[in-house]
């Protein structure tokens, strides 16, 4: 991918005027998310939702240098997958939950042809991670003469 597709990518708009994710946008997160450093950032920070961690225990958790570490954490702010606050002198990261949703739905909507329905993606995965765990029955104790 050329630097100015990226470029233009990282100050879009995020939202087109009906309100779903730009095309430029969504190529930005994906582009952020397709480096190892930052996908394992984005995972790890997902992990600590809603509460979030510090620069400094990103870095010592997934084992990056602290002098590029800094420029990770932008690009996952400028695509829209990282959010930061100041917490004192401290400034804790969190991820963006809603720009994470966000970028799942502008793929599931324009799947199959702007049929998602189609795809049962959603239905899929909300069966796969939230259905309820099935049991099975207990066995029946056979006792034994003797």
């Amino acid at each position: 991918m050329r630097k100015s597709m990226l470029a233009v990518a990282s100050h879009a708009s995020m939202r087109s005027a009906e309100g779903s994710l730009t095309d430029p946008h969504a190529i930005s997160a994906l582009a952020a998310l397709a480096q190892p450093t930052r996908l394992a950032i984005f995972r790890l920070l997902v992990k600590h939702e809603p509460v979030g961690i510090t620069a400094g225990v990103i870095a010592d958790t997934i084992g990056a240098p602290h002098n590029t570490l800094s420029s990770h954490l932008a690009i996952l702010v400028r695509a829209g997958l990282l959010r930061s606050s100041r917490e004192g002198r401290t400034i804790i990261y969190r991820s963006d939950v809603d720009g994470m949703r966000s970028l799942i739905a502008f793929l599931v909507n324009n799947c199959c042809d702007g049929h998602p329905e189609l795809c049962n993606l959603v239905a899929a995965d909300a069966v796969a991670c939230c259905a309820p765990a099935k049991t099975k029955p207990a066995k029946k104790a056979i006792k034994r003469k003797g």
